[in-house]
């Protein structure tokens, strides 16, 4: 009797996600950009990576640390950031990752943030001027790249959990209100 051969075993959403999360991570310059603070952003994938990958006590530290690193003090961003919000959304919006609340919070802040932009608008003086044009690019692009994942936070908005619902409708609301950028 003829036997086929067993069938390839079917990798597992969560597996498949994984290798796509992993792929695009490495396809980016970490070690040539900034965090928030000014340090090398080399340690941001292995944050995304324990927030994709850990329980939930471990992706709640690495949000933490994340956090500290493109968003410092939750409205100071940095070159990477930028860079860094598209994973964070594709984490947001995938269904095997603990921690959404503290994700769409993450989001939240990068969103709200104008520090630099406020600095260069009060600038009066020419000489200072020059010295913050990068950095309310950093947030221009920052808010730019959370308003491009607007499809993925309305999809968790209509979660039937109120723990990921909810962030995620204050977070669309916030968009709502929070105005472009002015001309510097």
């Amino acid at each position: 009797m003829f036997k086929a051969p067993p069938e390839p075993a079917r990798r597992s959403d969560e597996e498949q996600d994984v290798e796509s999360l992993s792929r695009s991570v490495s396809g980016i310059r970490w070690g040539e950009l900034r965090d928030a603070t000014g340090a090398a952003a080399g340690g941001i994938p292995p944050l995304l990576s324990r927030i994709a990958y850990g329980d939930e006590a471990t992706a709640r530290i690495a949000i933490d640390d994340l956090g500290d690193a493109i968003c410092a003090l939750g409205f100071v961003v940095g070159e990477a950031t930028a860079p860094t919000v598209p994973f964070l959304l594709e984490l947001v919006g995938s269904p095997h990752v603990a921690c959404k609340a503290e994700l769409l919070d993450l989001l939240g802040n990068i969103c709200r943030t104008d520090q630099w932009h406020s600095a260069a608008a009060t600038t009066q003086d020419r000489k200072h001027n020059a010295s913050y044009q990068q950095q309310p690019g950093w947030e221009i692009a920052s808010r730019t790249a959370v308003y491009a994942g607007r499809s993925v936070i309305e999809g968790v908005a209509s979660s039937i959990r109120p723990e990921e619902a909810t962030p995620a409708q204050k977070l669309l609301q916030e968009m709502n209100c929070i105005p472009p950028f002015p001309e510097l």
